[in-house]
């Protein structure tokens, strides 16, 4: 699939659930949260048929998200079932990595069954390790929780495991080189991600935003100057630098800052909600559930795919005053 940009689509983000077991203030800050009913979201059949239908088009990678997606009952029978899907050869997924240390059975973790599914990336945010700063962020004291899964995911031997930090001035600006040396002493790439306007506007006013032009300059005061990696990609849009005089790769992650940000995307998103959605930082959304629940064919929902393509904007509309429509958790991370 490619769109009149030239944006050719390999990625599908799939979000399995709304739900979530932290209150993150910059994906769902409210507490009180309606949660979707069990109708109103995709079945695993049928998100199942609608990923068959994206790798028939050309879709090759699939990164399962959510709100927090191990939350799903089922979760590792879903997963299990993505590998024998013809094309796709790239399974990740998304977490806050509380549950990953979680037993499956007794003497297998989470994070193990996950790797035994061929999942072979996972993605876990931790934007601070001081514990009473992650509570306020998240409105939960998980931190220990979020350790343990993280060296539950090393300990599965995951051939990929990126750490995600979302920047927030006052928040965690002074977590930027703990969470580095952290990452070093454990071989784990350590992503830095400028807030977006995806819960509400407020998240970037200048007593919040911290671009990551700064954040860059305040690693570089304590580790020298960071070396340019542009040939290093991992099928995002981080820009990826080395630490002088380590293997260590930090990448940072722009939206709002970075004006080349959406020349090289590559992605759809498919809500738990049954919507694709051609960009995160647009309106546009389009409900691939109703028609298929209607009894589309195969067909008419590989037409359907291949229109929401042509309507992929050229760059997403963070910066002209967006106002959220969606909570983040409903989008899917």
């Amino acid at each position: 699939m490619e769109d009149r940009y030239g944006h050719r689509i390999s990625y599908l983000r799939v979000s399995i659930t709304d739900r979530c077991n932290e209150r993150c203030t910059y994906c769902m800050p409210r507490e009180l949260q309606e949660w979707l009913a069990r109708e109103d979201v995709l079945s695993y059949e049928e998100t199942l048929r609608l990923i068959r239908i994206a790798a028939g088009l050309g879709v090759s990678k699939v990164r399962i998200t959510g709100g927090e997606p191990l939350t799903r009952r089922d979760v590792l029978g879903f997963v299990q079932q993505l590998p024998a899907i013809p094309g796709i050869n790239d399974i990740g997924i998304s977490t806050n990595g509380t549950l990953l240390a979680r037993e499956t059975h007794p003497g297998k973790t989470m994070a193990q069954a996950l790797r035994e599914a061929d999942v072979n990336s996972v993605n876990i945010s931790l934007d601070t390790l001081d514990r009473e700063a992650y509570a306020a962020t998240t409105g939960r004291d998980f931190l220990p929780q979020v350790l343990d899964g993280i060296d539950a995911a090393i300990a599965a031997k995951f051939p990929l495991i990126k750490l995600n930090c979302v920047l927030m001035r006052r928040r965690n600006d002074d977590q930027l080189v703990p969470l580095a040396e952290f990452a070093a002493a454990r071989n784990l790439i350590l992503r830095f991600i400028e807030l977006m306007p995806v819960s509400h506007s407020d998240v970037l006013d200048e007593s919040n935003f911290l671009p990551i032009a700064e954040a860059r300059r305040n690693l570089e005061s304590h580790f020298g100057a960071l070396i340019p990696e542009p040939g290093f990609r991992t099928n995002g849009p981080s820009t990826y630098y080395k630490v002088a005089g380590r293997e260590q790769r930090l990448g940072f992650i722009g939206a709002m800052t970075n004006l080349h940000f959406c020349e090289s995307c590559n992605k759809l998103r498919l809500t738990c909600d049954g919507k694709l959605r051609p960009c995160l930082g647009s309106y546009l959304e389009f409900d691939i559930m109703k028609v298929m629940r209607a009894g589309a064919t195969d067909e008419e929902l590989t037409r359907f795919f291949l229109d929401v393509v042509e309507r992929k904007p050229e760059q997403h509309d963070f910066r002209t005053n967006y106002q959220p429509g969606r909570m983040m958790v409903a989008i899917g991370g």
